[in-house]
């Protein structure tokens, strides 16, 4: 089991480096990296260069994964296993106080699935 904070972030930052390609780095910082689009595309009511995904906020406690995909695609993560259903707060916020293989797998299955919804309503290439 990892739990210590900067272990987490690289593990969660690395699976969502696996998707690039789709999705870009926008920021890459120790205090926020944050991965969007690669196309042109409407996010309410402005043009942005690529639609938002996702981003790590390390803390003291945890590490906040953002993930706007829990969002906008709501009623598709919606059978999140208890452990990571444990660290959801909001409608796509995640504290992640650690991980293991399980938690891990299942983070990099719901970043692929999202990754092909977004793909699918045209706000990521393919």
């Amino acid at each position: 089991m990892i739990t210590a904070i900067p272990d987490i972030r690289n593990r969660l930052k690395n699976i969502l480096l696996s998707f690039e390609g789709p999705l870009k780095v926008r920021v890459d910082k120790e205090t926020n990296f944050e991965v969007s689009g690669t196309i042109e595309a409407m996010q309410g009511k402005k043009k942005v260069d690529g639609f938002y995904f996702s981003n790590l906020v390390p803390k003291p406690k945890d590490v906040r994964f953002y993930f706007f995909p829990a969002y906008t695609h709501a009623d598709e993560f919606t059978e999140l296993s208890e452990a990571l259903q444990k660290f959801k707060k909001g409608k796509s916020c995640f504290h992640i106080k650690y991980l293991n293989d399980e938690l891990e797998a299942e983070i990099k299955t719901m970043v692929a699935k999202a990754v092909q919804l977004y793909q699918q309503d045209g706000l990521l290439s393919t």
